[in-house]
């Protein structure tokens, strides 16, 4: 889709994203790799690291500073010269309440 002056749409996000240098841990069979997050939103976050080319999801365990540790099966959304943008898959109530938790006082 284009703008009115020819150029790409970008869609607005229904979540914004707040800058956050939290650790990730990416859970592979027997093993577990530390990563960072760049950014976070109640729908997903941004990962600095590069997954196989092959991966379409990713399974995260992402622990929230003085609050519970989430984890999530994630789907690689975008992929860029940084790091691949995730989507979170299905989080319980208590995990959406803890991130809400963690946004919030961020959010500008």
């Amino acid at each position: 889709m284009n703008t009115s002056n020819g150029g790409p749409h970008i869609a607005e996000r229904f979540h914004p994203r707040v800058e956050a240098s939290l650790p990730v841990k990416v859970l592979l069979p027997g093993r577990a790799v530390m990563a960072r997050a760049r950014d976070v939103s109640m729908a997903g976050l941004f990962l600095l690291a590069h997954p196989g080319d092959a991966q379409r999801q990713l399974t995260l365990s992402l622990p929230l500073p003085g609050d519970k540790e989430i984890v999530t099966t994630c789907t690689i959304r975008r992929r860029e010269a940084d790091g691949v943008a995730l989507e979170f898959g299905e989080l319980d109530w208590d995990d959406l309440i803890a991130l809400a938790r963690f946004l919030h006082p961020r959010l500008p």
